[in-house]
């Protein structure tokens, strides 16, 4: 039953494709586009990560650009992707920079950092490359009651918070994933993560949005939604916010380089 109501609810434009295919990202920008109540919450996480950069000197990076929009509003960032895009600036693996040390004033990403099957390597490389006052700002699936019932029934990513490991095996750069690794590292294993990265402070995490990018349909799934319902939902989700905790499916976080 969840396959079929998977299927039936699967977006026509990737329906059919396999989710490593470079050309999945171009769909996926077009998906994205296409549906403008899912573009208006990509606008406001994009505008929450610029908020969030320091006022310092060096280049921003973002990982996992290809699907994406963000240089529409910060364009002097460095858009990398382990697929060549012409959009891109850089061909590159998240877990091995080709950057100076202490080069960077920011790195930031958007549902990419749980595709990172060795996110130790992603935490040195960020360290060596970060200076200090630099940020890492990322906005990621968050663990709750209301995202485990979600995420593990309607979403076609592994979420397993009980994984006693960071590390997962990388059977491809988009289908290797585990959708609860963000909350593991740095909610489960916080003092975990401050003992092995001393230079990397969690500045904040924000939970957030329990409902909106559910309703939207994301990238793989058809819009439930129409845009001007957009205001609707998020006045709801503002009305809930005591509840946040409980309830989001994604969260805001912020890494300091000390």
């Amino acid at each position: 039953m969840k396959n079929m109501i998977r299927s039936w609810l699967s977006h026509p434009l990737t329906r059919d494709l396999k989710i490593d295919d470079p050309h999945t990202s171009e769909l996926r920008r077009q998906i994205i586009q296409g549906k403008k109540f899912l573009r208006k919450i990509y606008e406001e996480w994009y505008s929450a990560i610029a908020s969030s950069l320091p006022l310092t000197e060096g280049p921003v990076l973002e990982l996992g650009s290809g699907g994406g929009f963000i240089k529409e509003i910060f364009p002097r960032l460095i858009a990398s992707d382990c697929f060549f895009s012409p959009r891109l600036d850089l061909v590159m693996d998240g877990q091995q920079f080709p950057f100076k040390d202490k080069s960077l004033r920011a790195i930031v990403m958007t549902n990419v950092f749980h595709h990172l099957p060795r996110p130790r390597e992603f935490f040195r490389e960020s360290n060596r490359c970060l200076h200090s006052g630099g940020v890492i700002v990322m906005i990621e699936p968050w663990v709750t009651s209301w995202s485990k019932f979600i995420y593990k029934r309607f979403h076609p990513e592994p979420f397993e918070q009980e994984s006693p490991d960071w590390e997962f095996n990388h059977s491809g750069p988009l289908s290797s994933a585990n959708g609860a690794n963000p909350w593991i590292i740095f909610k489960r294993d916080r003092e975990r993560f401050h003992r092995e990265f001393r230079e990397l402070q969690i500045l904040s995490i924000t939970p957030m949005m329990p409902f909106r990018y559910f309703v939207s349909g994301g990238v793989s799934l058809r819009s439930l939604m129409p845009g001007p319902a957009y205001i609707f939902w998020r006045l709801i989700e503002r009305a809930i916010h005591p509840w946040m905790n409980r309830m989001a499916m994604f969260a805001q976080i912020i890494l300091l380089r000390r």
